[in-house]
């Protein structure tokens, strides 16, 4: 699993729920960080936050669907902006999951598990 999270203590708190219950987790601050690691490991599931420094979450998603149309539907995103009408949309649009932040350790898993069990 690849989490997309540019605030560092919410990325701790998925790698320390996360790897306890068996998922590999690999850590990225932002998008560009992301797509380097999507090129050189494969990841079946991306947590990815909408917005992080450097290449938002929408950016990465849609290098996702032009680069690896598979990993699509293992993306859920996270957001602590789902009010704002631009994020909103985006959501909507995609179609993907969203966790809403902040978020405790049940929803995250309960998000993973649903997406999983759909792959």
């Amino acid at each position: 699993m690849l989490v997309v999270e540019d605030e560092p203590a919410i990325a701790q708190v998925c790698l320390r729920v996360l790897t306890p219950k068996g998922y590999e987790v690999t850590l990225a601050a932002d998008g560009r960080e992301a797509i380097r690691l999507l090129l050189s490991e494969t990841f079946n599931i991306c947590l990815i936050d909408v917005r992080t420094p450097n290449m938002s979450g929408a950016e990465l998603y849609s290098w996702i669907i032009d680069h690896n149309k598979a990993l699509s539907g293992g993306v859920i995103f996270t957001t602590g902006d789902v009010a704002s009408g631009e994020t909103a949309t985006f959501l909507t649009d995609t179609g993907r999951p969203t966790l809403p932040k902040p978020f405790g350790p049940a929803e995250l898993l309960e998000k993973i598990r649903t997406v999983v069990s759909g792959l």
